[in-house]
């Protein structure tokens, strides 16, 4: 095993225990021994990844954002019918709302920001204009004359906001189990329905 390797996975160590820290004492009552007593490591391996606590909560809000980018959208495919790049855009959402790892690094992530809005309105900023790539879609499909005119931010919001109500505030916020396929797809396509019940031409 190379040295960068063991290196990667004692980061990835370090990362993982700072996650289960975080979440079950909260920010300040987790301290960097804990973290490296959690991880298997020795504390100053740890302060060699991660100088402080506040770099290794920026870890933390930079692997959530990482998640939620490779969730990419898809490009608008004016030969396809909407419907169907809908139900794929919202289903694709859905893979990433129901991964583990991710809904562990929305639970950090929300709490802190709970407690200390300012360390983490900047990472929530870049989670927003991640939104961005359902907006672009939308905003195709107006130009391709399929749905009505509007703030394509705005409608996709609207749209995604139907996942997030069932499949990853009930999860986060109060423990509930994910939701089986059947219920995944009537939540997926329920929601395109009712958006294109207003939005489409």
């Amino acid at each position: 095993m190379t040295t960068s390797r063991l290196t990667d996975r004692k980061r990835a160590a370090i990362v993982q225990a700072a996650i289960a820290e975080f979440r079950a004492n909260g920010f300040e009552a987790t301290s960097m021994d804990r973290v490296a007593a959690t991880a298997g490591v020795s504390k100053r391996t740890v302060y060699n990844h991660f100088p402080s606590k506040d770099d290794l909560f920026a870890q933390i809000l930079q692997e959530l954002w990482a998640c939620s980018t490779a969730a990419e959208a898809a490009s608008y495919r004016p030969d396809q019918p909407l419907r169907a790049q809908l139900v794929a855009l919202l289903r694709q959402k859905m893979l990433l709302l129901r991964d583990p790892y991710f809904l562990d690094l929305a639970r950090v992530a929300i709490a802190e920001a709970i407690h200390t809005p300012e360390r983490a309105r900047s990472m929530v900023a870049k989670l927003s204009e991640k939104e961005e790539g359902a907006a672009s879609l939308l905003r195709a499909a107006q130009e391709n004359g399929k749905l009505k005119r509007g703030d394509p931010a705005f409608m996709a919001a609207l749209l995604q906001g139907q996942l997030k109500t069932f499949a990853f505030w009930p999860q986060v916020a109060m423990g509930q189990s994910g939701l089986d396929e059947r219920q995944e797809a009537a939540v997926v396509e329920t929601a395109v329905d009712m958006f294109l019940a207003y939005w489409s031409t």
